[in-house]
């Protein structure tokens, strides 16, 4: 017979408990290991858990002493896991989680007395474009949360996704690691922009010129010098000359209004610059794209995950 997913994780919980001398062990020190072998950082784990350094260490001898094992070594770039530490870490977080729920359960949701620190990984175009407008919103209405951003690493979302690394990820829906769950937020489109007083440009722009000009393209790994838009002019077969690669969207604008180079942007950031850039559309079709929330399945049924995503999914 197939067991419901509460006795699973029960299972998992008594697993983990089973190994362990258990005459001086309570649910906060569970806790306590989980975020610690998460952070793999004292100070940050300390932070994470509202608790003084030396109070975490010695939770952490506790810990130690309990399993009999060192759990977190000195490596040369930090502290790594021993391997019982590695072995323990998923049960003991699905277990968590298991547990988080029931309790979730039988309370109702308030955001207002919500204290929660939300992760949210995005790129600089997707935090300006979005993040920052739902940052207050989320503000005002759960006003004991904390919100933390970081940079976008599609490479290593799998691994910060299932560990609680990151809560919700925003990303292109094709970029979505296999087996994540994920929501279409909006689409976005392309324009050029173009400084104010551009001698060659006064508002509208054809397609010779606008090959002809120098561009600024944007490149995940700041050193590439095609992107969307050189796909779509080598299907018409037109080129345009790439003088400056940028790592990030942000930059763009500023770069852009103090020279004669043009760029192809989102018109999300675009459109926070119309009164110092022009703004023209494309003189050929490029492709538009779309943003969606990417999560692990473990959190759908979180009442407060779910909250969160769904005021993004309103505010997008």
């Amino acid at each position: 017979m197939v067991q419901p997913p509460w006795i699973l994780k029960s299972n998992l919980l008594r697993v983990v408990i089973d190994t362990m001398d258990t005459r001086n062990l309570d649910l906060g020190l569970l806790v306590t290991l989980e975020t610690l072998l998460s952070e793999r950082n004292v100070t940050r784990a300390a932070r994470r858990l509202n608790l003084s350094q030396p109070a975490l260490s010695a939770r952490l001898a506790r810990l130690r002493e309990a399993l009999g094992d060192p759990l977190l070594i000195p490596g040369q770039r930090g502290m790594i896991l021993t391997q019982r530490a590695l072995e323990l870490m998923q049960p003991l977080h699905e277990a968590l989680e298991g547990v988080r729920r029931v309790v979730e359960q039988g309370a109702p949701f308030n955001p207002e007395t919500l204290r929660a620190t939300v992760v949210i990984a995005a790129s600089d175009y997707v935090q300006y474009a979005l993040l920052a407008r739902y940052s207050v919103v989320l503000r005002a209405e759960a006003p004991m949360i904390r919100i933390a951003w970081r940079a976008l690493d599609v490479m290593a979302l799998t691994t910060q996704l299932e560990r609680g690394e990151v809560d919700l990820a925003l990303a292109r829906p094709e970029t979505a690691p296999a087996g994540m769950r994920q929501c279409r937020l909006y689409e976005e489109e392309y324009v050029v922009v173009a400084r104010q007083g551009h001698p060659a440009v006064r508002g509208v722009l054809d397609l010779d010129l606008f090959c002809a000009l120098d561009h600024v393209v944007v490149s995940t790994r700041g050193s590439g010098f095609a992107g969307p838009t050189d796909a779509a002019l080598e299907a018409i077969g037109r080129r345009r000359t790439v003088a400056l690669s940028t790592s990030g969207f942000l930059i763009v604008p500023e770069i852009v209004s103090r020279s004669d180079m043009i760029a192809v942007i989102p018109r999300r950031i675009a459109d926070g610059w119309s009164d110092r850039v022009q703004v023209l559309e494309p003189p050929l079709h490029i492709p538009c794209f779309a943003i969606a929330s990417i999560w692990h399945d473990r959190t759908t049924n979180h009442p407060a995950q779910s909250w969160l995503r769904d005021r993004l999914a309103a505010l997008a």
